[in-house]
């Protein structure tokens, strides 16, 4: 008798150390690896005519991203702020291709039909518009959790193609319906730093 309940004893603790290792080893489907803190990428924007129109600054922390915009050379007002799929500027900007969106999310903000406590969200790369003051320029810092500057996790802005930033002509409603956010005005290549 004392024979089996010390070898109770002796394996109750080994089995909770195992089933405790395995816990924090795996990452079930769909879960993303912690995130490297104090990871940094930037965009150097440019026009269509190639003259400079600032830089977007990426630091990346435990829950997310903060996007930091710095831009020049905007008409004064609202324009969409757009992360996009592909990590291309050139020969023109729709070689950076539609938004980024690896989860395949419905577009935007606002939806009627999402209910408080979901997880639904839109695309990875809807960020809010910027709005340009009178002499062109716009200064915002925004905070995402639809993006990760590690390699690997299906939202990274580094997969295999990369990714860009897009300041558009007029501002996003942020609806379902992708609105007409006009022409793509600036433009630059995301880039660790």
């Amino acid at each position: 008798m004392t024979r089996r309940f010390d070898l109770a004893i002796l394996l109750v603790p080994i089995a909770i150390i195992v089933i405790a290792a395995l816990f924090v080893l795996v990452v079930r489907p769909g879960e993303a690896a912690q995130p490297t803190v104090g990871l940094t990428a930037e965009a150097t924007l440019e026009s269509p005519d190639g003259d400079a129109m600032g830089t977007v600054t990426f630091r990346q922390v435990a829950s997310g991203v903060l996007v930091m915009a710095d831009v020049t050379g905007l008409a004064p007002g609202g324009h969409a702020f757009i992360i996009h799929e592909v990590g291309s500027c050139t020969p023109d900007f729709d070689a950076a291709g539609d938004h980024f969106n690896p989860e395949e999310s419905e577009h935007g903000f606002i939806h009627p039909t999402w209910k408080r406590g979901e997880s639904t969200g839109g695309h990875g790369g809807d960020l809010p518009n910027v709005y340009a003051a009178s002499d062109g320029s716009a200064r915002a810092d925004f905070f995402t959790e639809g993006i990760t500057l590690n390699s690997g996790p299906r939202h990274s802005l580094f997969d295999a193609d990369g990714s860009a930033i897009i300041v558009h002509e007029k501002p996003d409603a942020y609806g379902e319906e992708e609105s007409d956010t006009g022409s793509r005005v600036a433009c630059g290549v995301i880039e660790g730093t």
